[in-house]
């Protein structure tokens, strides 16, 4: 039998965002440098504790049973590469994405697909009335029998739900709109999310139920809420996507039960979401004809390639200050390589307006790309077009060489697999790598020998070179 612990109640302060504590208020959190979010709270600090008897014993690891934790697929395939093969029984995931970015449609359709196996499934709407969730559901046809709407903000009502449902999975849509009535405040603060999230959290593993919680995000694109709500939860789901277009990336931030470097990609439509295996396509445009200050590049998320294509425009500036503008590339990476590209190339765009932008929405961050935009700007600067059948891939740094790259197999196949027939890659990266057939892979060192054989391979090259080039 547990002795009773005593505590006794200090005055102290606590961050909102991070947890961080303190015995006087401070303007900025000492561990998250936020500003204004240290409030006072009472700390309960405890004087003793005494061992408890144990009511389960220990199992030596051999013989646990490992049937409890596997993953059961939702689905949509798109949804399980991500989460690892599919939602795990008392596992609580978090979905977390920009209003509008289709969070809610995605789970309805994850909810309906579920219920459609013969499961139950209770779906918890707190910002949306039932009508307003049925409405949605029979626009992308996500109805099904076995598939329960509650429109509740109490969380006791919520637990009432679960408990005498008894749902395979459980959604939430979303945690900051449910408060509960034992916690001071309104829905949504900290104290409130903590206890919501800590309740459903407990009767996810005490139940054995699948929980989907959808969070909100803060104007810097972070989890709103506490930080210890991301610590608590199994896995995490960044959803992300521009609002004006229909490509959305589900990755996930947080994954106990499978990987993080996996990512989602979905179509947002009028008539619901749908994955999409192969995306590629998204990011090119029309390949009719070739046009200058394109090129096409590999980029890898996670573990997945995808086709880009980075476009460039350079033109004469009329400012003292040239203009640098870009989109879905990062703008300090982009002035780097410019100024690398007017010290170590000759190239004249120093004093002249630049563009640079990605084709569909997709946003490259990985160095990787260094090396497509070099051409697409060097191709911009001469006016002439790079052929529509070259990639380009690889690291630039501040001496002008082209650094190696990882994933170069996997890029490699990506490319031929869509028919591009010649690739410029980093020099030496050829050494442990297998070029696959159909594509001539060519190295260079330096972007003065890219931009050269760029141009090379823009007028024809003969058939008969050789299958792997140095430039």
């Amino acid at each position: 039998m547990a002795t009773r612990t005593t505590t006794r109640r200090t005055p102290g302060f606590r961050c909102g965002e991070c947890g961080w504590t303190t015995v006087k208020w401070v303007g900025r959190c000492g561990e998250c440098q936020a500003w204004g979010t240290v409030a006072e709270t009472g700390a309960a600090t405890a004087a003793r504790t005494a061992a408890a008897s144990v009511v389960t014993p220990a199992q030596r690891i051999a013989d646990v049973d490992v049937t409890r934790a596997a993953a059961r697929p939702t689905g949509v395939a798109e949804f399980d590469r991500v989460l690892g093969g599919g939602l795990v029984p008392g596992g609580v995931v978090l979905v977390a994405g920009e209003p509008g970015v289709g969070k809610s449609t995605l789970l309805l359709d994850v909810a309906a697909r579920t219920a459609r196996s013969g499961a139950d499934v209770l779906y918890v709407s707190g910002e949306e009335s039932a009508a307003q969730v049925r409405t949605r559901a029979e626009r992308i046809s996500a109805m099904a029998d076995t598939l329960y709407l509650a429109a509740e903000t109490d969380l006791a009502t919520v637990l009432g739900h679960v408990e005498s449902r008894s749902p395979a999975l459980l959604v939430v849509d979303s945690v900051q709109t449910i408060a509960s009535a034992d916690v001071e405040g309104q829905a949504g603060n900290v104290s409130q999310v903590r206890e919501v999230a800590g309740s459903l959290i407990q009767a996810a593993k005490a139940r054995g139920v699948a929980v989907l919680l959808v969070g909100h995000v803060t104007k810097d694109g972070s989890i709103a809420g506490p930080r210890v709500l991301e610590h608590l939860v199994d896995v995490v789901i960044q959803f992300e996507g521009d609002r004006h277009s229909r490509l959305r990336l589900v990755r996930a931030v947080k994954n106990r039960f499978g990987p993080t470097d996996e990512v989602g990609c979905f179509d947002l439509s009028d008539v619901g979401i749908t994955g999409l295996p192969d995306p590629s396509g998204l990011f090119l445009s029309s390949r009719d004809h070739a046009v200058p200050g394109t090129c096409v590049t590999v980029t890898l998320e996670g573990r997945r390639p995808l086709v880009a294509e980075v476009q460039a425009l350079v033109a004469p500036s009329t400012l003292p200050s040239p203009r640098r503008t870009s989109s879905g590339l990062d703008a300090s990476r982009l002035a780097m390589v410019i100024a690398v590209l007017d010290k170590r190339a000759g190239a004249p765009v120093g004093s002249r307006d630049i563009f640079a932008a990605t084709v569909g929405g997709v946003r490259i961050t990985e160095p990787a790309a260094d090396l497509a935009i070099v051409c697409a700007l060097a191709s911009s600067v001469v006016d002439q077009p790079l052929a529509t059948d070259v990639v380009a891939f690889g690291e630039v740094g501040l001496a002008g060489e082209v650094r190696r790259v990882t994933g170069l197999d996997r890029r490699l196949s990506e490319a031929a697999r869509l028919g591009f027939r010649h690739a410029l890659v980093p020099a030496g990266s050829l050494a442990d790598s297998s070029v696959p057939e159909g594509i001539r892979a060519v190295e260079v060192s330096d972007v003065a020998r890219a931009i050269e054989a760029m141009g090379r391979l823009a007028g024809g090259r003969p058939s008969t070179a050789p299958a792997v080039g140095t430039v």
